[in-house]
């Protein structure tokens, strides 16, 4: 019975074990097939994108080249001048994916919902905590800095939204810093492209404890958002957070 008791363990940690396998090669897959969709739209659109590319390779391959020449360990330099190139490119690559997507986005309903939701980090976004039929909004965002309420949509419509918001916000969260964000391209604003920078250059003024804390008290306000927000356009209907991530594994 032991015996057999132990044949069957094994045979399922087998099991179990192919079965992450699998599962791993298939994530790979999507994750390839993910990367090839945004590059074949960016080169149809981007035409400048293949010689910027192939430019890093062959240039870092002259480069490294060369300087073997110098020390007689040229065929040694090569490879590592064509590996450098094409880490260049893939930089390249995703750069200006980044800024194609955030180009098609700019002045969409939803754009900086969409921004927010792929945000990289230990971020706690709420999207749409408040809005008008016009389709403007605020959402909010919990991280180290503290609260952001991100507002999106006309500025004389949502600076209201904020204000109140705030208000809100400030009753449950006692001294913890408060941000509001306008994300737009007049004086005082945010434009889409730097939002994601420009919050996590914020201060670091509370721990992951806190963070907790505060979401927990700020659930209690519940969502009063308006209608649903579309998210903004996306290369080959994936989230450039997954590009992004694809990018950094190569």
């Amino acid at each position: 019975m032991a015996n057999g008791g132990t044949a069957g363990k094994g045979k399922a940690s087998k099991e179990a074990k192919a079965a992450a396998k699998a599962a791993r090669k298939q994530a790979s897959k999507e994750r390839r097939s993910q990367l090839w969709q945004a590059f074949q739209m960016q080169r149809k659109e981007d035409k400048l994108l293949l010689p910027l590319m192939i430019g890093s390779v062959v240039g870092m391959a002259v480069l490294f080249f060369l300087i073997g020449l110098i020390f007689g360990i040229e065929w040694l330099l090569l490879p590592f001048g064509l590996l450098i190139g094409v880490l260049i490119a893939f930089v390249i690559f995703g750069r200006r994916v980044q800024k194609s997507v955030y180009g098609k986005a700019e002045g969409q309903a939803g754009a900086a919902a969409w921004a927010l939701d792929n945000l990289q980090g230990g971020w706690r976004v709420k999207t749409a905590i408040a809005g008008t039929t016009q389709l403007d909004a605020v959402h909010r965002v919990i991280g180290r800095p503290g609260v952001i309420l991100v507002a999106e949509g006309a500025p004389q419509r949502v600076k209201a939204l904020l204000a109140q918001e705030k208000k809100k916000t400030a009753r449950l969260v006692g001294d913890t810093p408060i941000y509001d964000v306008v994300v737009g391209n007049d004086e005082g604003q945010v434009p889409l492209s730097q939002l994601q920078k420009y919050l996590t250059k914020l201060p670091k003024n509370i721990d992951s404890k806190r963070m907790e804390t505060i979401e927990s008290r700020l659930s209690a306000l519940g969502a009063r958002g308006g209608p649903a927000l579309p998210k903004g356009p996306m290369p080959g209907g994936a989230k450039m957070k997954g590009v992004q991530r694809t990018i950094k594994r190569r």
